[in-house]
């Protein structure tokens, strides 16, 4: 039987093997970090080295280094923190309502933004994205010029987890810094294949995730600036700076640093190995239906046309195509019957097929952004997956094309049962 090719590595990635050799010695080591006895300093000790060796993959200081959950809670972390703290300010801070942020980002910030919106009063902003979801920087800059005391904060995706267009982060933490505005960046899909410099990007948080860079889940970490002011989600021992109590999981963190290392000493090499299976992936797809669309922007410069270093406008891992007259699902379960597991890069709830949230931003219409796959690659794919998705794929798309917008149909028989009742 043929092997399957796993292409979700955007979703989840495979376990480092060195990630597992940490877990594992560390999972025997006896004693709470918190604990003041011989063990517990001994395991103190131990998170503490793997916080350091975290904090130089990410050119932090070792003290901004606040460990989570994994990637979700340290953007709740982060923007419910700055929130609160920003309109706890008793000088500036009931004036201090509006958010800016583009609809493109990940559901960890558009839901918690969401939720600030309704429950704490947020006045969201949100700023437009091309239709290959770069941001309009001019935008960003009128949107802090124009009465930057009553912005709360600003967050942006580093690099996006469906259409994979990498944005100018370090040009937007520029402009909120000199607004006095701080800002977030959610870099879960950037670390470990971008080179991240918290220090010379001038972030004032920054979210990342373990199981994206071959950590196990359930580890991640805010990057916080020390002089940023954050609000507490947690209440409890006072660990991590008292940003974050909870008991310290020091497996995990021994892992997340085993692999965060791993990722970072062979950066320059697999961005151009996962370019290179990208792009014969794109263009593949393009021989094979050309019909694709392929959505994202290009690691070309928008002016000459020259290529660019693989990374700079767009993960090296990341092919993100519309199948015109297809349904994302069918595409979906046809390829995982051929082998090969992919993803829709749109959400699913309850049963109901719904449009990426991320096209709809960039300006395409609903049946594009139903019609949509997206294959990630990482630090395990091979040109041989490449080879099998290209194989498997034209079959597959002509079935779901045959099929057509079933979703569509089934929303729409479900209308007139609703009418006729």
């Amino acid at each position: 039987m043929r092997p399957r090719s796993y292409l979700d590595h955007a979703a989840t990635t495979e376990t480092r093997p060195t990630a597992l050799e940490a877990f594992a010695e560390h999972s025997v080591r006896r004693g709470n970090a918190s604990a003041l006895h011989s063990s517990g300093r001994g395991a103190k000790l131990a998170v503490e080295d793997a916080r350091d060796r975290l904090a130089s993959t990410l050119g932090a200081h070792p003290s901004e280094i606040i460990f989570t959950a994994g990637g979700t809670e340290a953007d709740n972390l982060a923007l419910k923190g700055l929130w609160w703290a920003r309109r706890a300010d008793p000088q500036h801070g009931a004036a201090r309502r509006r958010i800016l942020l583009t609809g493109i980002e990940h559901h960890a910030v558009l839901d918690t933004v969401t939720w600030l919106e309704a429950h704490e009063g947020a006045e969201l902003e949100f700023i437009p994205v091309s239709a290959t979801g770069r941001v309009d920087e001019d935008a960003w800059r009128a949107a802090l010029a124009y009465a930057p005391e009553t912005i709360a904060l600003a967050t942006m995706m580093w690099a996006n987890n469906e259409i994979g267009t990498v944005q100018p982060v370090a040009q937007l933490a520029q402009w909120c810094r000199d607004a006095e505005v701080p800002f977030h960046v959610d870099a879960v899909q950037a670390f470990g294949i971008l080179d991240l410099d918290f220090a010379a990007v001038g972030a004032t948080t920054l979210a990342v995730s373990g199981h994206k860079i071959g950590a196990p889940v359930g580890i991640g970490a805010l990057v916080t600036r020390r002089d940023a002011a954050v609000t507490p989600l947690l209440h409890g021992g006072g660990q991590e700076r008292d940003i974050r109590s909870g008991t310290i999981p020091g497996p995990l963190i021994a892992a997340f640093a085993a692999a965060a290392e791993e990722a970072s000493s062979q950066l320059p090499a697999e961005r151009e190995r996962l370019a290179g299976l990208r792009d014969r992936l794109i263009e593949g797809i393009r021989t094979a239906i050309p019909d694709a669309q392929v959505q994202g922007e290009l690691d070309v410069d928008p002016e000459t046309g020259e290529r660019l270093a693989p990374g700079t406008r767009r993960l090296p891992g990341n092919v993100h195509v519309s199948f015109p007259g297809c349904e994302g699902d069918s595409l979906l379960f046809g390829l995982d019957m051929a082998g090969v597991e992919s993803s829709t890069g749109s959400a699913c709830t309850a049963g109901v097929s719904r449009p990426s949230h991320v096209l709809i931003a960039a300006g395409a219409d609903e049946s594009t952004a139903r019609s949509t796959q997206r294959f990630s690659l990482g630090h395990t794919s091979s040109a041989a997956d490449v080879d099998h998705v290209l194989d498997v794929l034209p079959a597959v798309y002509e079935q779901a094309r045959r099929a057509g917008m079933a979703g569509e149909d089934s929303r729409i028989r479900t209308a007139n049962s609703h009418r006729s009742r």
